[in-house]
This record gives C-alpha cells, structure tokens and sequence, in this order.
C-alpha cells in the first residue's frame, strides 16, 4: 500500500472528524479510500454512458424484442456476479 500525505484546513479537518464520526469510518485513510472509490465508480459510470450514447446513435438498428430483452437480462446478470466477485475480492 501506498502512503499519500495531503494538507487541508483546519475547517476541512473538523468536516473529515464529523464524517468518521457519524458514518462509522474506522479511520482517515478509510475515509478517503471511499471517496476516490466513489470517484472512480462515478467516472465508470460516466464512461458508460458515452458507449451506451455511441452505440445508440452509431446508425445500426438492432429490433428490440422478447429474445432481445432475454439476452441483455442474461448478460447482465453475469456482468453483475462477475463485478460482485471482483469487489468481494477486493479487486475494485
């Protein structure tokens, strides 16, 4: 692990001792770790979205129907065990 050092204001401090108060943060680096995690997750997100945009309007047609909506059900179920696995083995 990796040891990163940040200065923040006094104001910041009293915020970040507030939020490990009430959320039951064990200590600073957890703290921080679920921020950038969050962070993370929100930028993946925002990725997705601009495939998700890209393939809607890339021209290509695909009928949407009851095997359609079967497969994609399918697909993202084991896209989502797959992304549980990986994050209970802490790999996310």
């Amino acid at each position: 692990m990796t040891t990163v050092t940040i200065s923040i204001p006094e104001s910041l401090r009293a915020f970040v001792d507030h939020q490990l108060a009430d959320n039951g943060f064990g200590n600073v680096s957890e703290y921080f770790r679920t921020l950038l995690r969050d962070a993370q997750a929100k930028e993946n997100d925002a990725r997705l979205q601009t495939l998700l945009l890209e393939g809607l309007t890339s021209g290509k047609d695909i009928p949407v129907t009851k095997e359609f909506w079967s497969v994609l059900k399918t697909e993202a179920a084991q896209i989502a065990k797959k992304h549980r696995s990986r994050k209970e083995a802490g790999i996310l």
